[in-house]
């Protein structure tokens, strides 16, 4: 066994989370361990001017990998990739050689790699390297992890499976993500019994987590294309609610709670002055103060003054040219991705998944593929 792949049933399922959980376990049993994520969507540029994925960054950063960056994240598909390769400006073959070699190269000297997929089974067929053929390329078994229902995700895997099946992949076991800590053991037990018709292992069932889902200021940052202008100390703090504020300062003072999140026009100054205030009021039994955060929205930046007292308050806020109303649509279609900066959120990531991974179970399904 010189890999293992990893692939969801669909879109913002979860599967960094767990990961980075099966990750971290498995390093407490194979002698060595790589990673790599042979096709990249989302990517950054680093100091040194390699593009290259976000999670790839996460799992080189966070586990301090040795494996060059290049070789981890080999393809990336930025926009217009797509257009270039039906117009035969990029070549199928070259990019199969390319993650092939690379493979290869973080392979050598590893007992075990494991290899992140992109999205559900099907995600970058249009290039002739979705997930099932860049398992199949790769000669690797496959773990799929589903949302955390029973119906729907069960569909969604029987789609995914079907997939798996046309390319003749060797699936080791299910995983389930977020699922609901009371419908827990209802699901474990009903999806065993569904989950035999494939002769499948479920290996394991995480619950869904509140903070996992929680965004920062940073990652307002990356959704509003915009900088914190005070409170850059605060950037990876999270937020428990999130309240638009468009009511009287009256009714707003009753309403005022602890690590929350305003998004008010940078004109309702009295909004603004009631949340610092209640800050520094706080400030005398509460270390941290009230723990907030602001996003400022409208045709005006924030005058001055306020910018100062926020800024010696320390209290996290940007600002977007954006109508509240505008920005908290944006919010709510918004999925933040883990970054190697949250460390909180990694740390939360990697418990709460390897600890609802059954790993004996796990390398029974290796040691038997």
């Amino acid at each position: 066994m010189h890999g293992l792949f990893i692939a969801s049933t669909g879109q913002h399922i979860g599967k960094t989370t767990a990961c980075l959980g099966l990750f971290s376990g498995l390093r407490k049993i194979v002698s060595s361990l790589g990673y790599m994520k042979p096709i990249g969507q989302q990517h950054i540029t680093t100091k040194q001017g390699i593009q290259v994925d976000k999670d790839v960054l996460v799992f080189k950063k966070h586990f301090a990998l040795t494996d060059s960056l290049e070789s981890m994240s080999p393809i990336l598909i930025p926009a217009g990739f797509t257009r270039d390769f039906l117009d035969k400006k990029i070549h199928m073959d070259d990019l199969r050689k390319k993650m092939i070699s690379s493979f290869k190269t973080i392979q050598e000297n590893k007992q075990l790699v494991l290899v992140e997929g992109t999205g559900h089974c099907g995600v970058g067929s249009i290039i002739h390297l979705n997930n099932a053929q860049v398992a199949k390329e790769l000669k690797l078994p496959l773990i799929l992890i589903s949302s955390g229902g029973l119906g729907s995700s069960f569909d969604d895997l029987t789609l995914n499976i079907t997939l798996c099946n046309q390319y003749k992949l060797s699936i080791l076991g299910v995983i389930l993500n977020r699922v609901l800590p009371e419908k827990q053991e209802m699901i474990q037990y009903y999806m065993r019994k569904a989950l035999k018709r494939w002769d499948l292992p479920l290996l394991g069932c995480i619950p869904f987590d509140p903070f996992l889902s929680t965004f920062s200021m940073g990652d307002f940052e990356l959704l509003f294309q915009t900088s914190i202008i005070t409170g850059s100390n605060y950037r990876f703090r999270h937020f428990d609610r999130i309240r638009l504020v468009a009511t009287s300062v009256e009714s707003y003072r009753e309403m005022i709670l602890p690590n929350q999140l305003i998004i008010t026009p940078s004109n309702r100054e009295d909004i603004i002055l009631a949340t610092l205030n209640k800050h520094l009021e706080l400030l005398d039994t509460h270390k941290e103060g009230l723990c907030a955060g602001m996003i400022l929205t409208g045709d005006f930046t924030p005058r001055h003054y306020l910018i100062e007292q926020l800024a010696k308050a320390d209290i996290p806020v940007l600002y977007t040219p954006l109508h509240s109303y505008t920005a908290m649509q944006k919010i709510s279609a918004f999925t933040a991705k883990i970054s190697i900066e949250d460390i909180d959120k990694i740390k939360e990531a990697i418990s709460i998944a390897e600890s609802h991974i059954d790993f004996s179970l796990l390398q029974s399904a290796l040691n038997g593929s």
